[in-house]
């Protein structure tokens, strides 16, 4: 990766107030390993939680430099709703994510969930969305693009849990009852979080995103996740695979991001003109 490449992605972000929520982002991304060694892991979860606000900050900030009130809110609403539901009825029942349950550690929870974790996916599902519109623009094509667009939405948002699943079993936030193939993870898990995030997808079928500072959360989350898991926390199988598996979006998207014709866009968004009228009924919300 070209780091001017990459260092361009933030010169060129505005306003100056996602700026300012992209630097404090970067800050607490950064000192949680710090913090963590410091502290002996006391302090973890608590940075793991302001790591989670820090970034459901960015992107929401991200998605306000473009997107009106309402559709945001139609986001917010439908993610959590969402993510919420898959996760209580995978607690309750095992589906379709596996047999697990969330330890207390993470508080506070409804039926079984720490809340923390619909925010985790909000967090995480739009900068997922934006690396694969930077080849794919959702809606604009036919039926099947649109489809295809969710999928592989879905698809970079899943790869993300490759690293994801593993640290956070390794923290006992949650504990799998039957421990699966993927250093303790059951393959199932991933199934899931694929048909979940896939379905979100169509739900919102997102357009007009702002690429620039979205495919720079996404580009970050993969490479300090990494370096973090890696050299910090003794898991360096994750971390490996993870790199790998998240880096097949980022560079792609970092590389198509650089571009003059993204970059002549202004705020980078995708013009909301080139989807079609179907989807552009969803860009009232």
């Amino acid at each position: 990766m070209n780091s001017r490449n990459f260092l361009s992605q933030i010169d060129g972000i505005r306003p100056r107030g996602l700026l300012i929520v992209l630097a404090l982002w970067l800050a607490v991304m950064v000192s949680t390993p710090i913090v963590d060694k410091l502290s002996g892991g006391t302090l973890f979860p608590y940075m793991a939680a302001l790591g989670v606000l820090a970034q459901a900050a960015v992107t929401l900030s991200a998605l306000a430099s473009v997107w009106p009130l309402r559709r945001i809110l139609y986001l917010v609403g439908a993610v959590l709703l969402v993510a919420m539901s898959a996760e209580s009825i995978g607690v309750a029942t095992g589906w379709p994510f596996g047999q697990y349950h969330y330890m207390a550690i993470l508080q506070p929870q409804i039926f079984g969930v720490p809340l923390l974790i619909p925010l985790a996916w909000m967090m995480m599902l739009p900068p997922a969305w934006a690396v694969i519109s930077c080849w794919l623009l959702p809606g604009s094509y036919s039926r099947w693009q649109t489809w295809l667009f969710a999928a592989m939405g879905g698809l970079a948002f899943t790869v993300w849990d490759f690293y994801l699943d593993p640290q956070m079993v390794a923290r006992n936030f949650w504990v799998w009852q039957q421990p699966g193939g993927y250093f303790g993870i059951p393959w199932i898990n991933f199934a899931g979080w694929w048909l979940v995030s896939t379905l979100i997808t169509l739900l919102i079928r997102p357009i007009s995103l702002p690429l620039r500072p979205l495919v720079l959360v996404y580009s970050v989350t993969w490479l300090l996740q990494g370096i973090g898991q890696g050299l910090f926390w003794d898991q360096p199988g994750p971390a490996i695979v993870g790199l790998l598996a998240m880096g097949l979006f980022a560079i792609p998207a970092l590389r198509h991001a650089s571009m003059e014709r993204v970059l002549d866009l202004g705020c980078d968004q995708l013009p909301a003109q080139e989807a079609s009228p179907s989807s552009a009924m969803h860009s009232s919300y």
